[in-house]
């Protein structure tokens, strides 16, 4: 079939080898731009355009999206409004379409007196045409809908871009078996648990480029009623917080089956004060909190930026609701047992931690606690240089932090204006310090002079891990977009790109020679590359929820039973180790109650700490199997993990910007 491009044409369908449309009598268009065939109608914007299926020729007929302007709206600043508002989605995808979870622009173009915007084809559905085909969706399916989306606004946000019309209609679901995402997924039988396709933010046509206060034209409404906050709809102005409310209205209209739309009309923003009646199902009181606080009317008293949903998110338990856990308590159903909702699926039964283990220590009380991020320490570096005593840390709160270990006070505070910063390291010479940035960027450091040495550029979304090869040459990153690449760190020049993983790549370690990399990704998986050839030597499977760290041993003389170990955590709440020659499976670590956001091993290989969601670290002994000592973190939940060089101390990270310093200095045999 080929479609008639007339946007007024009543019936655009014909049958191939004609050349005029038998509907309307207008021209045929084969090759839209000489290589677009446009196959059929996606919508009818009405008195803006169309929006059309097509088949790229020169991609071996590659479906995208054409879309074309032809408004009929009466008046010079109506019509000026219209061709800005489609210049500017252009101008967006152009700007913000290398992120995977945004649309990618394929082409702007004039052709015959109209405008055509050509890009990626997501193939799915949107968020609500699932909503009428599932159902209301239950707590766990909003916690992994926020933790899909919150970064995909960050990301918009960072680059200086408001969207303004987010609502589940500009929410799509790839399909888990599209090409895009087949392409991602070599191993589909063999990956555990349900998959689900990633979520795409669509249709920027409303979206604002950020400056002190974004207006639109006094009388003018941007976005959809019900979804968008008073600000945007009363005064015109909009802000990250305002694309927050959005966000939380499309939450409320997904777990509820009721649209924001419809009250709004009946009842103007008071529905936002009693929104849980409508609730199909009971929700936890964290889940709650994050909700009330996104739909806040007044812009100051909501959410400000998404990294601090982000926080609030993975700071709440995500457990029965009172109602629910009342219920259970008449069965005698929960004397020694916690009910855990887990953040990606699942309930699980487990043990009161004080039974785990009841030989294993607690403590309460860091040696010191160092303050000085406004926001969650996404991680924590030590120098293995006995010389410096330097610790790096990272934040959201878009700084890296460098502090003497010695006399526990900051040294400097690096800001490269790279947005927030998700990952800091220190090379084993101490010479460099390099940070993952929420920019895309890499940005390498001078820890003696505090100047910014060079910046890397090439991830396609935010550098989520750095990590230096044990010889101080080589730079690993991993990414947001799925990708590792390889740097040499004293000239910055990429080396290479390693892609196998299909979700965003976490963790990143190189093993004592430098000569293995191993990466942990939010597919579940972890793999293992050899540096020479670049290629996977294994895929290592066990984890049923995304991998958070990993960490390899250095060699120890009493652990040489193994030749190598590989711990890994996850949000399974459990840690894993491996043997590195062969990939087996040696041992896992019960004992936490939620995510096991990072994992580090001591200096001789004997210990491992573990950093968790559940507020607590854990040291373990390597050759017993034993939980060692308990950690109990005076914040929010446990970030990140790293000991000292001399393993006297450990440092973590936490949520609420703290930074802990504490004593583990014990007998591994008492």
């Amino acid at each position: 079939m080929l479609c008639c491009l007339n946007p007024d044409c009543p019936n655009p369908l014909n049958p191939d080898g004609i050349n005029y449309c038998q509907s309307c009598g207008t021209p045929l268009v084969p090759l839209l731009r000489g290589h677009y065939r446009v196959t059929n109608v996606l919508s009818d914007e009405g008195g803006f355009g169309k929006t059309y299926l097509a088949e790229d020729v020169d991609k071996l007929n590659e479906r995208c999206v054409v879309k074309q302007l032809a408004p009929k709206v009466q008046g010079t600043w109506a019509i000026k409004k219209a061709i800005e508002s489609f210049q500017q989605e252009a101008q967006r995808l152009q700007e913000l379409g290398k992120h995977q979870q945004i649309p990618t622009l394929l082409a702007y173009f004039e052709e015959a007196h109209y405008l055509y915007l050509v890009q990626e084809f997501i193939d799915g559905q949107n968020l609500l045409r699932e909503l009428q085909q599932r159902g209301a969706y239950g707590e766990i399916a909003i916690r992994k809908l926020l933790l899909n989306l919150l970064p995909v606004l960050q990301f918009i946000h960072e680059h200086g871009v408001i969207h303004r019309d987010i609502k589940p209609q500009n929410i799509m679901r790839r399909s888990p078996f599209s090409p895009t995402n087949l392409q991602k997924r070599k191993n589909l039988s063999s990956l555990l648990g349900t998959i689900e396709g990633e979520l795409v933010l669509i249709d920027f046509g409303a979206s604002k480029q950020l400056s002190e206060t974004v207006k639109t034209k006094p009388g003018t409404t941007i976005g959809t009623r019900g979804y968008s906050p008073l600000e945007q709809m009363q005064d015109g102005e909009a802000h990250p917080a305002s694309d927050l409310f959005s966000l939380g209205a499309t939450c409320f209209h997904l777990m509820t089956g009721v649209s924001p739309a419809t009250l709004w009309t009946e009842n103007g923003y008071s529905w936002m004060t009693s929104w849980r009646q409508y609730l199909k199902s009971p929700i936890s009181n964290g889940l709650g909190k994050v909700i009330d606080k996104l739909l806040k009317k007044a812009i100051r008293e909501r959410y400000q930026s998404a990294n601090e949903v982000l926080q609030d998110l993975s700071s709440y338990s995500l457990v029965t609701p009172q109602s629910s856990q009342s219920f259970l308590l008449q069965r005698g159903l929960l004397l020694s047992t916690t009910i855990l909702f887990l953040g990606f699926g699942g309930i699980w039964y487990m043990k009161d931690s004080s039974l785990l283990n009841p030989l294993a220590e607690s403590q309460s009380s860091p040696l010191k606690t160092l303050n000085g991020h406004s926001n969650l320490v996404t991680s924590v570096a030590v120098s293995s240089t006995s010389k410096s005593a330097m610790l790096a840390s990272s934040s959201f709160d878009t700084t890296v932090k460098l502090w003497n270990l010695v006399t526990k006070t900051e040294i400097a505070t690096l800001e490269g204006n790279a947005g927030s910063v998700h990952s800091v390291a220190i090379s084993p010479d101490g010479q460099i310090v390099a940070s993952g940035n929420g920019n895309n960027t890499i940005k390498l450091w001078n820890p003696f002079t505090k100047k910014e040495i060079r910046t890397l550029y090439g991830h396609s979304s935010s550098v989520e891990v750095v990590t230096i090869s044990p010889d101080s040459k080589i730079l690993a990153s991993g990414s947001f977009d799925g990708t590792i690449k390889l740097w040499k760190l004293a000239t910055g020049e990429e080396i290479a790109t390693l892609k196998e993983h299909f979700s965003p790549v976490k963790s990143l370690a190189f093993t004592f020679d430098g000569q293995t990399l191993a990466s942990g990704s939010e597919d579940c998986t972890v793999k293992l590359w050899n540096l020479q050839t670049q290629q996977v030597i294994r895929t290592l499977r066990g984890h049923s929820e995304p991998v958070r760290s990993v960490a390899i041993s250095p060699i120890s003389p009493n652990l040489n039973e193994f030749g190598g170990i590989l711990a890994t955590s996850s949000a399974d709440d459990t840690i894993k180790l491996w043997n590195l020659s062969t990939g087996e499976e040696i041992y896992t670590f019960k004992g936490h109650k939620y995510s096991v956001n990072s994992v580090a091993f001591s200096s001789d290989g004997e210990t491992l700490a573990s950093g968790s969601s559940d507020n607590t670290i854990k040291l373990w002994d390597i050759k017993t199997k034993r939980e060692i000592r308990t950690f109990k973190n005076p914040s929010k939940e446990v970030t990140s993990v790293a000991f000292s060089p001399d393993r006297k101390t450990l440092i973590s990270g936490s949520a609420d910007g703290s930074i802990n310093i504490w004593d583990v200095t014990f007998n591994h045999s008492s």
